[in-house]
């Protein structure tokens, strides 16, 4: 059976996310002794371990027929090669940042001074579009300390929490754009490849209608029913049940997490007793 080759970030925290997500999937794999090939015990599938840049060269090419890896680095290679789905996880943002000291009053600031990144065609893209003239130094690492050794006048990286920033000395003043791990593939994939990628994106996007969702059973007077079916919309609405007890029901709906708390003291005030509450792992639409 042919199978479907997937590229994967080798270290790090998205390799750990993208390890995740196949287990989550129903993918088994090993990657012990941090092989840089293996293949999955259960599905057909081949997972290559990668840079994370050099993922979207090896899609294009058709060394591996998809890829997990960030937004930023499919648009900084700008390779040939279809965003698939976006994945929810490996979330940061691609900023401006200067000497904690100076001055800032607006993207003006940069006109004729140098930046330093490791993403030079985005940042390009970006001044470009603002007409604003700026030397742009591209490095491969180590960008934060470009303005303190004098090699740039401010810098252009990834940030998460802001902490590194601040210890070389800089300030935050510019997101230029937002990045999420995604699912790339190669733009050519045989019939049956494409099927194998469909029934992995099924997975996927069960996964994620499942996460930060909890699944509400309640039993409520029927005379309350109306109110409580206004608080909980469900998927399309929720599920009502009769007990045996009459007059009385059994409500089931979905919720979601941010809400949880919001809801279930709306409910209780109501009159719904018996709240149960469980986790969703997967859900299917």
């Amino acid at each position: 059976m042919e199978k479907i080759k997937i590229a994967i970030q080798k270290s790090g925290r998205l390799s750990e996310n993208s390890i995740d997500l196949l287990k989550e999937c129903g993918i088994k794999i090993s990657n012990g002794n941090r092989k840089l090939k293996t293949d999955a015990t259960n599905f057909p599938m081949e997972v290559l371990f990668l840079r994370d840049d050099d993922i979207p060269q090896y899609v294009e090419q058709g060394v591996a027929d998809i890829g997990i890896l960030g937004e930023n680095e499919v648009w900084e290679k700008d390779k040939d090669v279809k965003i698939v789905e976006q994945l929810g996880f490996g979330n940061c943002r691609l900023s401006l940042a200067i000497p904690k000291d100076d001055v800032y009053n607006s993207i003006d600031y940069f006109n004729g001074k140098r930046v330093a990144t490791s993403y030079p065609k985005i940042l390009d893209k970006f001044f470009s579009a603002k007409g604003i003239k700026v030397d742009i130094e591209a490095l491969g690492g180590s960008v934060e300390i470009a303005t303190g050794i004098g090699l740039a006048d401010g810098i252009f990286d990834i940030v998460s929490t802001g902490s590194t920033l601040i210890m070389n000395g800089l300030k935050e003043v510019e997101t230029v754009i937002k990045s999420q791990a995604v699912l790339i593939s190669n733009k050519n994939l045989s019939p049956a490849k494409s099927k194998l990628l469909d029934e992995i994106l099924f997975r996927i996007k069960a996964y994620k209608n499942g996460r930060g969702k909890k699944y509400v059973l309640l039993n409520a007077p029927n005379d309350v029913l109306p109110d409580i079916v206004k608080i909980l919309p469900g998927m399309r609405s929720p599920s009502i049940l009769p007990l045996a007890d009459k007059g009385w029901s059994s409500v089931h709906s979905v919720i979601d997490d941010d809400d949880f708390w919001e809801i279930i003291d709306e409910l209780k005030r109501h009159g719904a007793e018996g709240i149960l509450v469980v986790p969703i792992e997967k859900m299917i639409l």
